[in-house]
Order: C-alpha cells, then structure tokens, then sequence
C-alpha cells in the first residue's frame, strides 16, 4: 500500500536566534508534518557573516523549496518568505508570515513610519557594541531581553543583526503575490500598532487568511499550541486545496 506523502513545511526564522531557537515550540509539528527548518546564514552553528541582504536571503532559500512547499517565515524571515513566494510561486503550496517588518507597504501610516524611522535611528546612531544594540533592538520590538550576560549565540546573532539590510525597506510585489493561486496567511501578535499596520496591507492586497494570538509579542510562534493548531488547519485546508 502506497504511503500518502507528508506536507513539506519550511520554517524561516528572522533576526538575533537561528531555526532550532526561533521554532523550539513548533518541534511538535513533526507528528503531521515534514519540517524543514535552515539555519540562515550568519548564525549559529555557522560562521559570522559581513552582511545580510534580504533579497539574497530568498534567493539562498530556493535550496530548500521544492514543489508543494508549505512556507512559513517570522520577522526578517518573513520579508524573506514574501520575495521567495514571488521568486518561486510555482513551487508553493501556502505561505504564512508572521509579522514581517515589511513597513514599507504600510507607507504614510503614522506608527509604521514611526518605527521606521526609530529603527533607522537605531542602525545607524545607536550603540556599536553589539549586546547594548541588541537589548535597544529588542525593547524595540516588544521581546523580552535576557537577564545576565548574553551567551556567545546571542551575541553572533546580534553581530549579525547590526549588518542586516534595513527590512522596512524592502519592495514586496504584492500585485504578483495576489496573482499567485496558494493561500495566504498573515499572523501579528496583537502588541505592535506598526506591526498591525504592515499585517493589514498583506491581508487586503494579498487577499490574506488573518489571524491574531496575543501572548507572546513578536514572537508569535512561542506561544505553541494555539500557533501550531492555527497552522496545522491552514496547511490541511491548503493541502485540500479550500
């Protein structure tokens, strides 16, 4: 009897922690799923890296996606999840993201340009050392900053989140995104007026499932059980093709 294949999920995290970290509470998953979860270059167990560029982030993903893919990405990795659907539409099956700091498509509202605007602030006249930088960043984004002195992974991924191209500023085609026939799925945290804001351009121009699951701040994915429920309907719904 011939087995039915599992759906693919490829789980992209954003800045300061790798996969292993960012996607700790959805291991569970597994029991439906075929996870695929890469650490992005510039973090643990890899090297340091000079630089990171979004738009050579989702071109890197292509080795990771095949034909009916299930692609999900937080944060930075969603910007990331956002050109790589566009980059690659024929190989997805749905795409989730979870508050991506896309600000640009949210463009003239007043709490996306304002944190664009703290953001820029923050990269280019805030702290040069990287633990003060990354305790700035994460007040700025409503997570919580570890107690005691960083640990050497911490501090990689602060290295590296002080090279990484400004993602309010990213282009997201969201005209070729809504032509493309998968579903979508836009999850914020109810904690973020910028960040709501940036959540509802995609859910109206993509034509996006919306879903909001306060708890956790930024970091949706942590709350576990109510984030891994809402994704499993989604990618199942997906995978019957509703």
């Amino acid at each position: 009897m011939t087995s039915v294949p599992r759906p693919r999920v490829l789980l992209v995290h954003g800045s300061v922690v790798n996969g292993d970290a960012t996607w700790a509470a959805q291991r569970p998953l597994a029991e439906h799923f075929d996870l695929v979860i890469p650490n992005r270059r510039g973090f643990p167990p890899g090297p340091d890296i000079e630089a990171v560029d979004f738009e050579d982030e989702a071109a890197w993903l292509d080795t990771f996606l095949e034909a009916g893919t299930h692609l999900v990405g937080h944060s930075y990795g969603g910007v990331i999840a956002l050109l790589a659907a566009a980059r690659r539409p024929e190989l997805l099956c749905s795409l989730t993201v979870v508050e991506p700091p896309a600000l640009a498509v949210a463009r003239g509202n007043p709490a996306a340009d304002e944190f664009a605007a703290g953001a820029t602030q923050l990269w280019e006249a805030g702290p040069q050392e990287p633990e003060a930088f990354l305790r700035g960043f994460l007040a700025a984004v409503n997570a919580p900053a570890p107690r005691g002195t960083l640990s050497p992974a911490l501090l990689q991924g602060a290295r590296t989140l002080m090279v990484e191209r400004y993602p309010w500023t990213a282009e997201i085609p969201l005209d070729e995104l809504a032509a493309t026939p998968f579903p979508k799925l836009v999850v914020s945290g109810a904690h973020s007026a910028a960040f709501d804001a940036v959540c509802d351009v995609l859910e109206d121009r993509l034509g996006a499932q919306r879903a909001v699951l306060p708890g956790a701040g930024h970091a949706v994915q942590l709350l576990g059980e109510p984030f891994n429920e809402l994704l499993v309907a989604f990618v199942e719904q997906a995978e019957r093709g509703l």
